[in-house]
């Protein structure tokens, strides 16, 4: 899928038509919801630790080139090899040289959004590489050649049904519906997959610069697994996921998991510092760590800074109604929502996303429920404004914006002309209401408009006021 414009109004479209789709966002909406409102009700520290990790993060970003020096240091200290990817092409190359270099035919991989980002799998499966997703969410939706459609519950697009013809389809077994029993099918699977791995890769949620540490947080122990079983470890992160301290990652800890999935903290929590020693008695070999810019950089000191705050908990996503109405495919890229709605087009580009910042009703909760205070309706404004002025949005809309423009700048025929209009529109309302308004068919083909009723704002306004 591209993050183009028509593919999204497409996208949505089939979106809010397809009812197995429906059915199961409306059932991962009020279970993300209900159980982040519960987290949050027993965690009476949450707008101070909101703060503080604020804070943290902004210092982090001010003084980047500081910690991520510090970081590589550190972890090279440990013997990790670093390796610094201006771009996904970069990204890439280096895994995929890493692989070549150890004779590598089996990739175990998990819990990187990078890695979907730069296009990790599809270079790999082109080295010749066999790839298998470890993650239970991302195993289901390689097996259905789909991207994730949620940042922390990549399959939360599929029902039990779909899962089990799948499963029933790759792995030859009977069909199964029941949760459990799809669970140990796809564990007896990957079992084997992690012990013929020659290479594991991950993702990273933190990296701490003053121990060189790579944090990686699960909840099904996948990354475990993926990290300590193959000879070679490779993880793939941005650069933005550096915080300065081990103490203030705790912070960090604290927040994610309420704000992610309403855990009071998530099941595995796995600090990695460079290959295996001595003395341990698992791990791997050698330890690689692949940092990769791909823009975000260009970000840094600019407008849209505040968006690598976002530490992937998607609680936008989960309180987002147009996200909870056409799911996270239509927006085409690795990262949908109120966060993927700002952050594809500052990657990718405003002029191959220019709708998305536009699928949003700007109600708010995206950033109210942000546990980073991350703006991001202020953010979304923004790019509409930029995408109005290169004149990237319709032509009848930037038409329509401007006529509406001028006429609001000159109050004295703004209010009769309004007047007017409003008394137009009253009496050709049926019953109160249009069931069709010309240019208003995104609204009036899946509900009715109000007609207007009784006066102007100006008008009332001014007899209130006399």
């Amino acid at each position: 899928m591209n993050s183009n414009s028509p593919q999204f109004k497409m996208n949505a479209v089939s979106s809010l038509n397809n009812h197995q789709l429906q059915e199961a966002l409306a059932r991962a909406k009020s279970g993300f919801i209900d159980k982040r409102r519960k987290a949050m009700a027993a965690f009476s520290e949450f707008d101070v630790l909101r703060q503080q990790t604020k804070t943290i993060k902004d210092h982090t970003l001010n003084y980047l080139d500081f910690y991520l020096e510090q970081f590589e240091e550190k972890a090279t200290e440990q013997g990790s090899q670093i390796y610094w990817a201006r771009n996904a092409t970069e990204a890439c190359k280096h895994i995929v040289d890493i692989c070549k270099s150890v004779d590598a035919q089996h990739v175990t991989k998990g819990k990187t959004m990078i890695g979907e980002e730069v296009g990790l799998n599809a270079a790999l499966e082109k080295a010749g590489l066999i790839v298998t997703e470890t993650d239970l969410g991302e195993y289901i939706i390689q097996l259905a050649k789909e991207p994730p459609s949620h940042i922390i519950a990549p399959a939360v697009h599929k029902t039990r049904e779909q899962i089990a013809d799948l499963f029933h389809q790759h792995h030859q077994t009977e069909v199964q519906t029941e949760i459990p029993a799809l669970v140990a099918e796809a564990r007896e699977v990957l079992r084997e997959k992690f012990l013929a791995a020659d290479v594991g890769i991950t993702g990273a949620n933190f990296l701490v610069a003053e121990t060189g540490s790579v944090v990686l947080i699960t909840n099904e122990g996948n990354g475990d697994l993926t990290n300590t079983l193959p000879r070679t470890h490779i993880v793939i992160t941005s650069i933005e996921k550096v915080v300065p301290t081990l103490e203030d990652l705790t912070a960090f800890l604290r927040l994610l998991g309420r704000s992610a999935s309403g855990q009071t903290m998530t099941a595995y929590s796995t600090f990695s510092a460079g290959p295996k020693r001595n003395e341990d008695k698992d791990g791997p070999e050698t330890f690689h760590i692949v940092l990769v810019d791909n823009g975000r950089s260009g970000l840094l000191g600019g407008e849209f800074q505040d968006m690598l705050r976002c530490i992937r908990c998607g609680a936008c996503l989960n309180h987002c109604p147009v996200y909870g109405s056409i799911g996270g495919h239509a927006y085409g890229w690795v990262y949908p929502g109120p966060m993927g709605s700002v952050l594809t087009p500052l990657l990718s580009g405003l002029s191959t996303s220019c709708d998305l910042p536009n699928a949003s009703s700007l109600c708010g909760r995206c950033e109210d429920m942000c546990p980073m205070h991350i703006p991001l309706p202020r953010m979304l404004r923004t790019l509409r404004n930029k995408a109005h002025e290169t004149k990237l949005s319709a032509w009848h809309i930037r038409w329509a914006l401007g006529s509406w423009a001028w006429l609001a700048t000159r109050p004295k025929l703004y209010q009769p002309v309004m007047a007017m209009s409003i008394w137009i529109l009253a009496k050709l309302g049926r019953k109160g209401k249009f069931s069709y308004l010309p240019l208003a068919g995104g609204w009036t083909n899946s509900r009715d408009m109000p007609a207007p009723q009784g006066q102007t704002f100006m008008s009332q306004w001014k007899r209130s006021n006399s």
